[in-house]
């Protein structure tokens, strides 16, 4: 077998791969999708629901716990208050004891954290609980991201990443339905009432896939048994060509420190503030808009959010696909965030009707979901390997702050105007804030050395 030599960048290792060209590259990422991906997904499903079933559970807990509006808004959102403060560390624990160990640390929590918010009576229970549950999750999303780049060159990457997100929508289609059926089927029975039916038994499978994880994934292709030899060289070697050029930094401290130096980390966490508003009304506030324009049914509120989730699975499939074909990711963003919000400014004129209501409930799934695929392909095409693990969940951390604010804000608004209008009409604003923001910063292309 004939070797080829690669060398990074100056003062990285110098690294003789085997020449792999027999290898069929389609084949490759066939695989190792069908190997990853949908495990991954079916795990990021059970994190979604355990995150967003408390917008189902709020129909029926409201008065049980003693929420209004903005306290339950608040303890929707200060969820991210432990997921920003353990984000970091939970990606460089990812990053130093491989993906298997910290998936099973991070599942095995949040299972534990999410059943026991079956228990709270008050709402600083509430909020603890939520808190917890934050802190639990810290590191499981920009882990599955940060996983991905281990196994997918940044040409593949939107598109992996969109296969994976569509584990958002998935959650959307199977949550709303699983939990509304389960507080209908349980009702108040057998001591316990039907929202806290739905924690336990929503909790408990998270604890069974993070034993799974352990055993079922790899921390890297190097590892995997159901890679050939030259399999495994090539991917190495498409993966390791993407660093030439790139600033390697060793040490965590160092890293650190050169991330917050970089203007491009802040801009990318501000271009973030876009996820977490969208996903506020899709998630903890879209049960309680469906109910409010006359579907009163846990079941069939349950179901018609799986509409919206629908659409946002598709578009996030289809955009992503195209932003990998076409190499462009700032122009597909922009066009993703304008559908959402135009999708809030229609859906805060007609909300009160429940067919409207859910028609722009869908595009506010299609733009969030669409941009979402795109977004995150864009971040490890410009950080090396080795400042990737803490400069996304540095991103993520900073970016999740606006979750901290978005939750409560429209809880608030809601309960001083007695509607979502305003609180929708700022959503649809920072939508088209963070496109001007990801349009003005970056490139048009990808950098040379991954394309």
């Amino acid at each position: 077998m004939n070797e080829v030599t690669f060398t990074g960048h100056a003062g990285s290792a110098r690294a003789t791969i085997p020449n792999t060209r027999s290898v069929d590259e389609a084949a490759l990422f066939r695989k190792v999708t069908l190997r990853l991906i949908p495990f991954l997904l079916f795990a990021y499903v059970l994190c979604y629901i355990d995150r967003s079933n408390v917008s189902f559970a709020y129909l029926r807990f409201k008065t049980d716990v003693g929420l209004t509006d903005a306290s339950y808004g608040l303890g929707a959102g200060i969820f991210y208050l432990g997921y920003v403060l353990f984000e970091v560390p939970s990606n460089m624990l990812l990053e130093k004891l491989g993906a298997r160990a910290a998936l099973l640390r991070i599942m095995v929590a949040w299972g534990i954290v999410s059943a026991s918010t079956a228990f709270v009576t008050t709402p600083f229970q509430f909020y603890a609980v939520r808190i917890l549950l934050g802190a639990a999750e810290a590191g499981f999303f920009p882990g599955l991201i940060l996983y991905l780049s281990y196994w997918f060159p940044a040409t593949r990457r939107a598109g992996a990443t969109s296969m994976l997100m569509v584990s958002l929508c998935v959650a959307g289609m199977l949550g709303g339905p699983l939990s509304g059926g389960i507080m209908q089927l349980f009702g108040d029975a057998h001591t316990l009432k039907s929202w806290q039916w739905m924690f336990l038994l929503e909790g408990a499978p998270a604890l069974l896939m993070g034993v799974i994880a352990f055993f079922y994934l790899d921390n890297k292709p190097e590892d995997a048994r159901w890679l050939t030899t030259d399999e495994k060289h090539h991917l190495r070697a498409l993966l390791d060509s993407e660093q030439t050029g790139k600033q390697h930094i060793e040490g965590a401290g160092a890293i650190f420190a050169a991330l917050l130096r970089d203007p491009r980390i802040y801009l990318l966490s501000l271009a973030y503030f876009f996820s977490p508003w969208a996903l506020s009304v899709l998630n903890f506030w879209g049960p309680a808009i469906i109910r409010q324009s006359g579907i009163g049914s846990p079941l069939a509120n349950g179901l018609l959010t799986m509409i919206p989730n629908i659409a946002g699975a598709i578009s996030m499939i289809t955009v992503g696909r195209r932003s990998d074909r076409v190499q462009e990711r700032r122009w597909h963003f922009m066009t993703m965030v304008s559908v959402t919000a135009i999708g809030s400014l229609l859906l805060a004129a007609f909300h009160t009707s429940w067919l409207p209501a859910i028609v722009f409930l869908t595009f506010v799934s299609i733009g969030q979901y669409g941009a979402f695929s795109v977004f995150w392909s864009i971040p490890p095409t410009y950080l090396s390997k080795s400042t990737a693990a803490i400069g996304i969940a540095v991103i993520s951390s900073l970016g999740q702050i606006s979750g901290l604010l978005s939750s409560w804000m429209l809880g608030v608004l809601k309960d001083m105007t007695g509607s979502m209008v305003t609180g929708l009409y700022v959503v649809a604003a920072i939508q088209i804030a963070t496109g001007i923001i990801v349009i003005l910063a970056f490139r048009s292309q990808l950098p040379a050395s991954s394309q």
